[in-house]
């Protein structure tokens, strides 16, 4: 009597799934680069605008405490992304500290006295570049209530490393370092500049702007906006 040996179905099954030829390389989704998913993630919120407030407690931003703030993806572009940044304002105050934290005059000076909210202030990311060479610049650009642009105005940095699929840091640039010494604000000559963002949809998103400078460690100013729930849209940063 021959005895047949049936193999179970669970074991051949799984046997065939091992012979299996994988698939290669070239047809494997290739895993997004730190600045690739960087800019999907800046660029995930076009159009959206969001509220914030201050997240340091340095005593030099005392004058930002408890104002309401918004950052509103207001331009976007391939490889261009404009942020308005709206921040709820007090009648002008003798703060010489900078609106856009370069001690700039684009704060009390540029305050409409008949308009709550500061409107001056855009911060415009840009890439530049491709693959891992891919590098990102942040301009600071203030205008006054009538669109003039400030005496201090385009100021900012470039990104020097890959970074991370959620934050880059701009060191102060040579032009920027020009305008400063020109303009008298050696405070920050040293400046840089943090940029940090998730994706629209993640849980507990943030989108977060900070400066630090390389000379003072006790310099941090940072401001946070909860990407979670979207506002609506408020008039254009004046000028745009």
């Amino acid at each position: 009597m021959t005895r047949s040996h049936t193999m179970p179905a669970p074991i051949a099954l799984a046997l065939l799934a091992g012979c299996t030829t994988p698939a290669p390389p070239g047809d494997m989704p290739a895993a997004a680069s730190p600045q690739q998913a960087f800019w999907q993630a800046l660029s995930s919120h076009c159009g959206k605008a969001y509220a914030g407030a201050l997240a340091s407690d340095d005593a030099r931003d005392a004058d930002w405490a408890g104002k309401a703030m918004v950052a509103h993806w207001a331009a976007c572009e391939e490889d261009r992304v404009a942020i308005a940044f709206h921040v709820e304002e007090a009648p002008p105050s003798s703060s010489s500290e900078a609106v856009g934290h370069a001690e700039t005059s684009s704060g009390s000076e540029a305050v409409g006295r008949d308009n709550p909210w500061n409107r001056s202030r855009t911060w415009i990311v840009t890439r530049h570049g491709a693959g891992a060479q891919t590098r990102f610049t942040l301009k600071h650009d203030h205008r006054h209530a009538d669109g003039e642009a400030d005496a201090v105005t385009f100021y900012g940095g470039t990104s020097v490393e890959a970074g991370s699929a959620r934050a880059q840091d701009f060191p102060v640039d040579a032009e920027s370092v020009a305008l400063f010494t020109r303009e008298g604000l050696d405070a920050s000559l040293t400046n840089v500049w943090h940029v940090a963002v998730d994706p629209a949809g993640s849980k507990d998103a943030r989108f977060a702007y900070q400066l630090t400078r390389r000379n003072d460690p006790t310099r941090r100013f940072r401001v946070e906006f909860d990407t979670t729930k979207a506002v609506a849209p408020p008039p254009p940063a004046w000028g745009w």
